[in-house]
């Protein structure tokens, strides 16, 4: 009798623990913290009051994608249209000519690093659909035009390997900011399209405190890097709509650069 007990409290932490990159993903999908929140919401609701529907599943994290996305069919869609104008002219129209479906197959393989297959039945489609999403995603990430990126990273090495595969992906790299000083004065000198920032800076400064202050001058899209990002997508503070992992690669920098032009007003 106390195995019953037991297995629910057991399938609570893992759900409890999937939850943070559930809403990253909401998030980046949405691209909005509010919109990407709520749909994490009512997902979290429906499956802690019934647990069944993803108690056959061996991988908790796999279950709980499958049903965020099976919510969304009698509840309304994740994606809506950009507003027109958020973003002008040819970088516009080059981001907002991949599909739905190749975004959420190229979050749910390069952010949340689920299989191909995984990511298949998550959407509900067959894996050659899947592929071919995949691949129509990637080399759409190469026509996204150039941009303007500030780089906020206080370790030199890391910096140089971040602004390499900004540059190697067809963008610009207006500047490489240690300190919240310095980030706040190029962001002011160059008016960056993006800001790749980490968390923590040189001594006692802050990545989040120089993109507070940047923000308070210009809106500029974010993407906040961590090696903790469970810490940072917590629900209870103003947080960005994307945050990614360290370590990443190239792919999922383009991704998430595509993703954040096209769904924040510039």
């Amino acid at each position: 009798m106390s195995e019953g007990p037991a297995t629910t409290k057991k399938m609570s932490e893992a759900i409890t623990r999937t939850l943070p990159f559930l809403r990253r993903y909401a998030r980046a999908v949405t691209g909005s913290q509010q919109r990407g929140d709520e749909w994490v919401r009512l997902c979290a609701e429906v499956v802690m009051r019934q647990p069944e529907l993803i108690a056959k599943m061996d991988d908790t994290k796999l279950g709980v994608f499958a049903l965020f996305h099976r919510l969304q069919q009698p509840f309304g869609g994740l994606d809506e249209p950009s507003e027109t104008g958020s973003v002008s002219g040819r970088l516009k129209e080059s981001l907002t000519e991949m599909a739905p479906l190749q975004r959420r197959m190229l979050l749910l393989t390069v952010l949340e690093g689920f299989t191909v297959a995984d990511a298949a039945h998550i959407l509900n489609v067959d894996i050659d659909t899947a592929e071919k999403s995949l691949q129509d995603a990637r080399r759409e990430l190469q026509r996204v035009a150039s941009v303007r990126v500030l780089v906020i990273e206080d370790e030199a090495v890391i910096a140089l390997d971040v602004a390499d595969i900004v540059r190697n992906a067809g963008h610009e790299v207006v500047g490489i900011a240690a300190t919240e000083k310095a980030a706040v004065e190029l962001a002011k000198k160059h008016s960056p399209h993006l800001v790749l920032a980490d968390i923590q800076l040189r001594g006692a400064d802050s990545g989040i405190a120089a993109v507070k202050e940047i923000m308070q001058a210009m809106a500029v899209p974010v993407i906040f890097v961590t090696g903790y990002p469970e810490r940072l997508l917590t629900g209870t503070q103003i947080e960005p709509a994307f945050v990614i992992s360290k370590p990443f690669d190239p792919d999922l920098l383009r991704a998430a650069i595509a993703q954040a032009l096209d769904t924040v007003s510039i």
